[in-house]
């Protein structure tokens, strides 16, 4: 059986929202959290970006469901020991459900303090080793590290929960997907890509669980929820590597003049058709994800959650039970 999350965007929404966003979604039958670790949105009319941590800590005393960050990165603007501190205490303040879904990051998020844009095989090295040293921290006692890229001295975490946080990988591209199937717990991706899932299980992922997601658009008016989401989200549709290289909200805005209204209605779900919201699932469960996660764009939430619950929803468990 497939699980059914949903994506709560700190790109988009400030603190109090996301929290709000988390009851209206366990009401409305979703059974998972993602939320996104970002310091800048990718564009100003996202207009948000609270510090997630903070958000999981609120989160942890309004909604029982399970948390997996989607995703952070533990390599350039946070060091990987600090990570570890955060995510023992999200996993502590959330009884357990909470898992650390890690990746290679953004310069968008990564480049605020000067440091160099390391290129992608230098990234996944970083990552593989930030990975390593959590998992030492989660383990108890002092660490000392030295390591090709991070060092660490007698560090300890005290708070922590009874078994290590979860490590789950996110990975776009074959290389990194491969990393995913070596190093992580469990696999995140937003590309319906059956190949990535392979080479996920095909490099030691075996049966471990597989997280996907996407976005939606719900409105009345098909027209309307295209418009909202060309406004808000046109960097989704932007090719290759620009979404890993580009360095602020001004520069995606400009690459985001290429993207039109038709080529967001073609890619994501919009309007009032519950049809086009099940053929996105029913993409990511033929893909073989184990559970998927959906994102709402734009300010309609509260109409979004009653679509679902209404017209998507009861459409549900027979997709769900269909064979990945």
């Amino acid at each position: 059986m497939v699980s059914i999350g949903y994506f709560l965007s700190s790109e988009e929404f400030g603190p109090r929202e996301l929290v709000r966003q988390a009851t209206l979604a366990e009401r409305a039958g979703f059974t998972r959290l993602w939320i996104s670790d970002h310091y800048h949105p990718w564009n100003r009319q996202q207009g948000n970006s609270p510090f997630v941590w903070s958000v999981i800590g609120a989160l942890s005393e309004r909604t029982t469901l399970p948390i997996t960050t989607a995703v952070t990165c533990p390599t350039v603007r946070i060091h990987p020991a600090v990570i570890a501190q955060a995510a023992a205490t999200a996993a502590v303040q959330c009884e357990g459900r909470f898992i650390l879904g890690v990746g290679s990051g953004e310069a968008l998020n990564e480049h605020i303090f000067g440091d160099p844009w390391p290129t992608a095989d230098v990234r996944l090295s970083m990552l593989e080793e930030a990975v390593e040293l959590i998992r030492a921290l989660h383990r108890g006692g002092p660490v000392s590290y030295q390591g090709k890229h991070y060092t660490v001295d007698q560090a300890e975490i005290f708070t922590r929960p009874p078994q290590p946080v979860p490590i789950y990988v996110s990975g776009f591209g074959p290389k990194a997907a491969s990393l995913a199937g070596k190093i992580g717990d469990g696999f995140v991706c937003v590309q319906p890509d059956a190949d990535l899932v392979k080479t996920f299980r095909e490099s030691g992922g075996d049966d471990r669980p597989t997280q996907g997601g996407f976005k939606v658009c719900y409105a009345p008016d098909e027209q309307e929820a295209v418009a909202t989401a060309h406004r808000l989200w046109p960097n989704e549709q932007l090719p290759g590597e620009l979404a890993q290289v580009l360095p602020s909200p001004r520069h995606f805005e400009q690459a985001s003049t290429l993207v039109t209204p038709e080529m967001i209605a073609k890619a994501v779900p919009c309007g009032p058709d519950p049809d086009r919201y099940v053929e996105q699932l029913r993409a990511y469960i033929d893909a073989g994800y184990d559970e998927v996660y959906v994102q709402q764009i734009g300010p309609d939430q509260d109409q979004f959650f009653e679509f679902w619950t209404e017209h998507v929803l009861p459409r549900v468990p027979e997709l769900a039970a269909t064979p990945a």
